[in-house]
């Protein structure tokens, strides 16, 4: 049947990250458009968004037209963090994947005029990062991650705050697995959206004007 749930738990969850960021990234778009961007059944959908209203990590809203608005309850982002860990960890290709995504976004560091960054989160996609800066135009200055004593790590200080880094930075790059939406609002809050990048893996996008409740 078209609305039948899949029995299968990772293609369950992969249906529900799929669903999470579609309605980050645009929460007034169709259930049918929603169902092509994710390649299944318009049922599917349909079913899958009331289950995620009835756990709480999506809210309707009334839009213009008669039509219907959905929207990320905080629930909702910290299931889709879970997610879009999980899946990362699950992943042989991680390493790759990653490396391929800092090295463009060293890239693009390097086409804004950024020279000198830190990295905003102690994980494995630290050594990914820095790995991928080795030799390169773009230096990582430091590490911040306020639940992570000071140090070093493969040659890079880490320290708790922006304001403990003891040299001068361009811009912030995510490394956080585990709370990157977190980590990414805050340092917009604080350089800018200008000057924060996050490569595509993480699934954060800069939150919309939504005007809901």
């Amino acid at each position: 049947m078209a609305g039948t749930l899949p029995t299968d738990e990772k293609d369950s969850d992969r249906l529900v990250l799929g669903l999470l960021n579609s309605v980050e990234a645009d929460g007034a778009r169709s259930q049918r458009r929603i169902a092509a961007e994710l390649g299944v059944a318009l049922g599917l959908v349909n079913a899958y968004l009331k289950r995620a209203v009835k756990k709480g990590f999506v809210k309707i809203s009334q839009a213009p037209t008669r039509r219907y608005a959905y929207y990320l309850t905080p629930q909702g982002f910290s299931e889709k963090s879970r997610l879009t860990v999980q899946f990362l960890s699950d992943s042989f290709s991680l390493f790759r994947k990653a490396k391929e995504e800092y090295a463009r976004i060293l890239d693009r560091a390097q086409a804004l005029g950024f020279k000198r960054i830190v990295l905003a989160g102690y994980s494995d996609l630290c050594e990914i990062a820095i790995l991928s800066a080795v030799d390169g135009p773009v230096s990582i200055v430091a590490i911040i991650d306020s639940e992570v004593a000071a140090g070093r790590f493969i040659g890079v200080k880490v320290v708790s705050s922006y304001a403990s880094v003891d040299e001068p930075f361009d811009a912030v790059v995510v490394t956080h697995l585990t709370a990157a939406r977190k980590v990414f609002d805050e340092a917009v809050g604080q350089f800018g959206a200008d000057r924060v990048l996050v490569p595509d893996l993480l699934s954060v996008r800069p939150k919309q004007q939504q005007g809901m409740v």
